[in-house]
């Protein structure tokens, strides 16, 4: 299947082209640019440099979330728009699951983590079984200063992915290790496998229309609206 793959949960920007597992263009841009400048125009050079057009396409993939809660409205509302204009169908994936995918490795549970805001951090937890990647536990938010100590208390090793950076203490956990920078945050291609995997048809297209992100948390808009307005609560 012919499909196209979108990440936009964090500041980086991934956008791929893959048939089935294989990659055929994968773009990854990490310069500071909003993805309201830069997302279109990139994937427009992705189809082109990988000779694919619009038309040939037959799935529209994107991460859903956690992450960034600008970047996800931005990246879902490209990838509807564009499924529209092609009647496209549309699969949505969950962002840590995309990025333990790009990581297959047996025997470790692979940990992604992405900022949460305020000491937080969204956290998977992953494990590959066989060719199969299997989530260990729900997708939650934790508290930074805490992460290091509980994967060191785990019963097996474990990988961090996705900000890493933002972990402190792992550097004194030998249970923990950091997965190459390369393998770490969202890719486009992991986002279009996974969808193509995942997908399955339910007749009519457009019934995948309106997805919801992945948040988790609501936004500090959100926040702010309901305090103005207790009312509306």
């Amino acid at each position: 299947m012919l499909t196209l793959g979108i990440d936009t949960a964090t500041r980086v920007c991934s956008v791929a082209v893959c048939n089935n597992n294989k990659i055929l263009g994968s773009l990854e841009v990490n310069v500071g640019l909003t993805h309201s400048e830069g997302l279109v125009p990139q994937l427009e050079t992705l189809l082109k440099l990988a000779r694919v057009e619009k038309k040939q396409l037959e799935l529209i993939a994107v991460s859903r979330g956690p992450g960034s809660f600008t970047g996800l409205r931005i990246g879902m509302a490209t990838a509807e728009a564009m499924a529209y204009a092609l009647e496209l169908p549309l699969a949505a994936v969950d962002t840590l699951e995309a990025i333990a995918y790009n990581l297959p490795v047996a025997g470790v549970r692979l940990v992604p983590v992405l900022d949460a805001q305020k000491g937080n951090l969204y956290v998977g937890s992953y494990r590959w079984e066989k060719d199969h990647l299997t989530e260990i536990e729900p997708v939650r938010i934790a508290a930074a200063r805490d992460l290091a100590a509980q994967l060191q208390a785990g019963e097996e090793p474990a990988i961090l992915m996705g900000e890493c950076h933002r972990v402190p203490g792992t550097e004194n956990c030998d249970q923990v290790t950091l997965a190459p920078e390369s393998a770490r945050l969202p890719r486009g291609s992991s986002v279009a496998i996974l969808g193509a995997s995942q997908y399955v048809p339910r007749g009519d297209i457009h019934a995948y229309f309106g997805m919801d992100p992945f948040y988790i948390r609501r936004s500090e808009a959100e926040k702010l609206w309901e305090k103005r307005h207790p009312e509306g609560q």
